[in-house]
């Protein structure tokens, strides 16, 4: 078994015996699963108990978690939180299909890190607009995730977007788009950019305003402008998603701002990429009128 024990520098959780709760089964769904939601109400998708709204998917493994990637931990700092091992790459992936909300993470790493990123900066990320079959991120549906944006979470880089490309059924790949105002760093990335020059990416990367230039690809790493919460203390990620654009916030902060997505519905992924993370609170909520300012 490939794993490093990372010591933080912060208050480590408490973390007690984790509930029996595991997700094994290839998920059915009933005709009310089938129908997308857009929230009237608020929707708490974790119950400090089980994951019932959520179905695993892991590679290699698919629907089963011999690993126990997937549990419910009764106490993190005083609380139930879910924990994602992070040792195989996959996800858990909302029972139900979603358009039109604000969803609410909260998340902090924990301890471990896995090959084949080890030493290398804490990784995960939230997938919205999810579509298609299972494992789709790879041509022979074995792959980690499914076609969506991703708001990422990652050390240095968390409120970037990634938008996620899968295939279809005869290998062919499809590409999400959407257009954001942006500026090129001095490397040439592109970094959002409230006053920035409109540009459409179909693929690939959007960097969010303040990611450093000079980051490493080091365990640890943290930027000089960075929003997210110092590892070992909580994080509170925002992703708003309107028909017409997805806003990443961080820590009430915006960071990122993608607009004419070509996704506009899908399941709700959050990953397991190599790194341990816990999740106290997964919430959906009715879209208030949005605040479209800049940083």
């Amino acid at each position: 078994m490939n794993r490093v024990t990372v010591l933080l520098p912060a208050v480590v959780a408490s973390v007690l015996l984790a509930w029996p709760w595991v997700l094994v089964a290839q998920p059915s769904f009933s005709p009310a699963e089938e129908v997308v939601v857009t929230p009237t109400d608020t929707i708490q998708l974790f119950n400090g108990k089980d994951l019932s709204p959520f179905y695993g998917w892991l590679v290699g493994d698919h629907y089963a978690d011999p690993s126990r990637v997937f549990s419910v931990a009764q106490q993190v700092d005083g609380a139930p939180a879910i924990r994602i091992s992070g040792e195989k790459y996959g996800g858990i992936v909302t029972r139900q299909r979603y358009r039109r909300y604000r969803l609410i993470v909260e998340f902090r790493w924990g301890l471990l890190t896995w090959a084949p990123r080890l030493g290398r900066p804490r990784d995960s990320g939230v997938l919205v607009h999810a579509e298609g079959a299972d494992g789709n991120t790879r041509p022979d549906f074995n792959g980690a995730w499914m076609r969506s944006i991703e708001a990422q979470i990652i050390e240095g880089g968390t409120g970037d977007f990634i938008l996620v490309a899968g295939f279809e059924p005869g290998s062919r790949e499809l590409r999400p788009s959407m257009t954001a105002t942006v500026e090129s760093d001095r490397k040439g990335q592109p970094v959002y950019a409230p006053q920035g020059a409109p540009r459409q990416f179909t693929g690939g990367r959007i960097n969010w305003y303040g990611r450093d230039p000079d980051r490493t690809d080091l365990l640890g790493f943290r930027g000089v402008q960075d929003v997210e919460s110092p590892a070992g203390q909580w994080t509170r990620l925002e992703v708003v998603v309107e028909d017409d654009r997805i806003t990443n916030i961080v820590n009430g902060r915006i960071v990122n701002v993608g607009t004419a997505p070509s996704l506009k519905e899908g399941r709700i992924i959050i990953q397991s990429e190599g790194a341990e993370i816990y999740v106290r609170r997964i919430e959906l909520s009715p879209l208030t009128p949005p605040t479209h300012s800049g940083r």
